[in-house]
């Protein structure tokens, strides 16, 4: 049995959450494409902090009222503040993984019948790597 490459979470109000496993066959693992490109705004209660807020509130910048987004994002083309390592390489990682934002946790590489993300494709060969192989029907789990 070969370990899945994304795990699609479908929390209590539908909202479906997807985590890419630490593992070689993990393409975000060498890419950062989407950090260095999208703005990364969610809405201000997931700041650290708040109740039930998890993300690291010195990492955001206020957009208004009800919005927060990623430093380095604010304005799109920027590269995330918690991104660490060379875009496009070996190794590059988000430093809060495990508290990133819903945008983040929203975000796969596929869409849900397996096809690639026609923004991740892009994004991927805007740095030169590879495009994505459509996913086998086992490669996903809930």
């Amino acid at each position: 049995m070969t370990t899945p490459l994304q795990v699609r979470r479908t929390r209590d109000d539908d909202r479906i959450f997807t985590d890419m496993p630490d593992s070689p066959d993990n393409p975000c693992i060498a890419c950062g494409g989407c950090c260095a490109h999208f703005r990364v705004s969610f809405y201000c209660g997931e700041l650290a902090g708040g109740s039930g807020g998890f993300v690291p509130v010195e990492m955001t910048s206020k957009v208004n009222e009800l919005i927060a987004c990623m430093q380095g994002t604010e304005t799109g083309h920027g590269r995330c503040t918690a991104l660490e390592g060379e875009l496009g390489k070996p190794g590059i990682r988000c430093r809060i993984y495990a508290n990133r934002p819903t945008t983040c946790r929203e975000f796969s590489p596929w869409e849900p019948d397996g096809t690639p993300n026609p923004d991740c494709q892009r994004l991927r060969d805007n740095l030169g790597l590879p495009p994505l192989a459509a996913l086998a029907d086992t490669a996903t789990s809930a």
